[in-house]
């Protein structure tokens, strides 16, 4: 962690995942990791994206700065990480692992930590979470294990240059602003901002920046052991099909009397 004098931010991480359009039908499989991988597309998690967009505004904002970009994933999670540097990222860590069901979101964020851990940063920022899995608590838990501050799903954030910062989360019926000391862990959420597309020079520029490996064995020097994983997924499948509708077509008495006993006689709802 950076401490000096003037604690503005200098030193962002975004953690990225990359995960399958979702304009893409995953098909299920009877074994681990329960997924047919073949003919999917890979796209960087639509959250992930607020993360590395508002990581490069904070830098415009402050003139100086370095953004590290993180990912845990197989060779192919290289694309995801060069397309954070053609936004404007500085520079790539791939923790380079094979990902799949028996890797839960605990250990992934152990793996991020073991990462970060010694590495200098102000503020880390995630997406809310991943469109695949939709669990949203790797960045909770990567922040309990760094033992830094985090508040999730934010809209808004400010830092000002004591080290503060402000955010803004939308909550039923209102905003919730919060703050809290750097460094500090911000999931992001849509509405935070809008992220830019990359340009071309940009594109060039990231196959030059950059980009540091390490094996996620290394890491976790026995693969991820059992203390590290604390959920395991035994089966996946689709959900049913819907039924058909039933159109009731009577009075108002009637359809009442017809209803409440197709409630209790056929789907014993009551």
């Amino acid at each position: 962690m950076l401490l000096g004098h003037s604690y503005y931010p200098v030193n962002i991480i975004v953690c990225v995942k990359q995960v399958p359009s979702t304009e893409t039908t995953p098909r299920p499989r009877p074994e681990p990791p329960f997924i047919d991988t073949g003919g999917l597309t890979w796209v960087v998690n639509p959250f992930d994206e607020y993360a590395i967009e508002e990581a490069i505004r904070i830098k415009e904002r402050r003139g100086r700065g370095e953004i590290t970009v993180v990912s845990f994933g197989p060779t192919l999670a290289r694309e995801v990480l060069l397309g954070a540097l053609a936004m404007g990222a500085d520079k790539a860590l791939h923790i380079l692992g094979e990902t799949h069901l028996g890797i839960d979101s605990y250990a992934i964020a152990f793996l991020l930590a073991q990462a970060i851990k010694g590495r200098p940063f102000d503020i880390i920022l995630c997406g809310k979470e991943a469109v695949d899995d939709q669990n949203g608590a790797v960045g909770i838990e990567l922040a309990e294990l760094l033992n830094i501050p985090h508040v999730p799903v934010i809209t808004k954030l400010e830092i000002d240059a004591t080290g503060m910062a402000t955010a803004n989360r939308q909550i039923e019926g209102g905003t919730e602003i919060l703050e809290c000391p750097l460094p500090a862990l911000f999931t992001c959420q849509k509405g935070l901002n809008l992220p830019r597309y990359p340009s071309l020079p940009g594109i060039m520029r990231a196959k030059k920046k950059p980009y540091e490996i390490v094996s996620a064995t290394d890491l976790s020097p026995q693969k991820i052991s059992k203390s590290e994983v604390r959920v395991s997924v035994k089966d996946l499948s689709f959900l049913p099909s819907r039924k058909a509708g039933r159109k009731l077509q009577a009075s108002a008495a009637e359809m009442v009397e017809e209803l409440m006993k197709f409630l209790h006689e056929e789907t014993k709802i009551i």
